[in-house]
């Protein structure tokens, strides 16, 4: 399986990739600030300090098997981010703050917590040298430059996807494999995320659309470089040849689920299964369709959030937009749809992508497993939409003259832009 990660830090390589000019954007830069003249350096000592780390954890298990797992952990695993986490199956965590006192590290401790606490580390018999080098390049392979797709995000989607675990309905009927999966495939479900959408890549002739042929770009990415660590690090070569392409191949089609392209698709099927009330969780494929469908809650789910972090997620992701919506101004592209700064606020992006794809979709989560959580985040979805309400300008209200604006008015945001333009895009 080709592994086609990005893992140079200056970006995707124009002369090795085509001629094509657009090829020459930086995408791991393509959100980066000027920094301080002390910050690379610091930067680098944390770095060195945690490599330091992991070979000082490497020594210490080579010869002492019966180690508590929790150790391997770095020394900032401790105080309040140790209190933090066991409360990580509270719909309220904070991932911002767990991030800041784990010391950016939040998607590496989250992860390999909740894999020690499911028991999958002793069950399937991993190497935790190999289970923490594998999540270290993981998080490292995600653009922390990007304002929305970086690891805290997959930091965030993992302990969305461990809440959805806990859920009833899926804590009987999954088995340890299946938890296996939907946490790896919400650790690694953005990937190497370039930080721009599909129809950026594709309008741009990138390489990678090409690779794909425009088909999920994104998601094939994701989860080929995933991959491409999980034989890196030899994570499951103890087990048989088989067992490993199995858990590749069903991770793949966890991650391309996440396609937002494809919501309809699901939530049609999804939707079907509710009205026949033929989901039955004893079969292994239908136990493979409700992981999706969780995932592709975990995925979208800053809206159903308490509202100081839904905030926080929407100004991210309608910054990312944003600054593609510059960089397409800057080519003389065509914009693409909720990327164009004069055009859109924060709240109309907001207000849409709710309406749209966040409220059908968890309408039927909520059918599936209607419980405290699901009308949890209904009811936050319900106020985060009103408060961006309160925020948005009347969009065919009158201006200061009196008249309205016929151009706002008789045109809503098709569903088709906001899934392009949309965060998982």
């Amino acid at each position: 399986m080709l592994d086609v990660r990005v893992r140079s830090q200056v970006g995707f390589e124009p002369e090795r990739r085509g001629s094509h000019p657009y090829l020459g954007v930086d995408f791991r830069t393509l959100h980066s600030r000027a920094e301080s003249a002390g910050s690379i350096p610091a930067r680098r000592i944390r770095r060195l300090f945690s490599f330091q780390r992991h070979l000082l954890s490497s020594r210490l298990l080579r010869g002492a098997p019966h180690l508590n797992p929790l150790h391997i952990l770095d020394e900032d695993y401790c105080g309040q981010a140790k209190c933090m986490l066991e409360k990580v199956g509270s719909w309220n965590f904070d991932i911002f703050l767990f991030d800041r006192l784990t010391n950016g590290n939040s998607l590496v401790f989250l992860t390999f917590h909740l894999l020690s606490q499911y028991g999958l580390i002793e069950l399937f018999q991993l190497d935790m040298v190999k289970v923490r080098r594998f999540l270290v390049l993981v998080q490292e392979d995600y653009h922390n430059q990007n304002p929305y797709h970086n690891a805290v995000h997959a930091a965030d989607v993992t302990q969305a996807m461990h809440c959805y675990l806990r859920e009833p309905k899926l804590a009987q009927s999954l088995t340890s494999f299946d938890i296996l999966l939907g946490l790896l495939a919400a650790a690694t479900h953005d990937l190497d995320h370039p930080g721009v959408n599909q129809p950026f890549l594709i309008k741009t002739n990138h390489y990678l659309a090409a690779l794909y042929r425009n088909t999920s770009v994104l998601e094939n990415h994701h989860w080929r470089s995933a991959v491409g660590l999980l034989r890196e690090t030899e994570l499951f070569s103890h087990l048989p040849a088989e067992d490993s392409l199995s858990i590749e191949r069903q991770l793949g089609s966890l991650i391309l689920a996440t396609d937002i392209s494809r919501q309809n698709e699901y939530l049609s099927r999804f939707r079907t299964h509710l009205d026949e009330n033929d989901l039955n969780l004893g079969n292994a494929s239908h136990r493979h369709f409700v992981l999706q469908m969780a995932l592709k809650c975990a995925d979208i789910c800053n809206p159903c959030r308490p509202w100081e972090l839904s905030k926080q997620w929407s100004e991210k992701v309608t910054e990312e937009f944003f600054h593609q919506g510059d960089i397409e101004k800057k080519l003389k592209l065509e914009i693409s749809p909720l990327c164009d700064s004069e055009a859109n606020t924060i709240a109309s992006v907001q207000i849409g992508f709710m309406t749209y794809v966040v409220e059908p979709l968890f309408a039927e989560w909520a059918r599936f497993s209607d419980t405290r959580l699901s009308q949890t985040m209904l009811g936050h979805l319900g106020l985060n939409k009103a408060s961006w309400s309160t925020m948005e300008p009347e969009a065919s209200g009158s201006s200061e003259d009196g008249e309205s604006d016929p151009a706002r008015s008789s045109e809503e945001p098709s569903s088709r832009a906001l899934t392009q333009g949309s965060p998982e895009s």
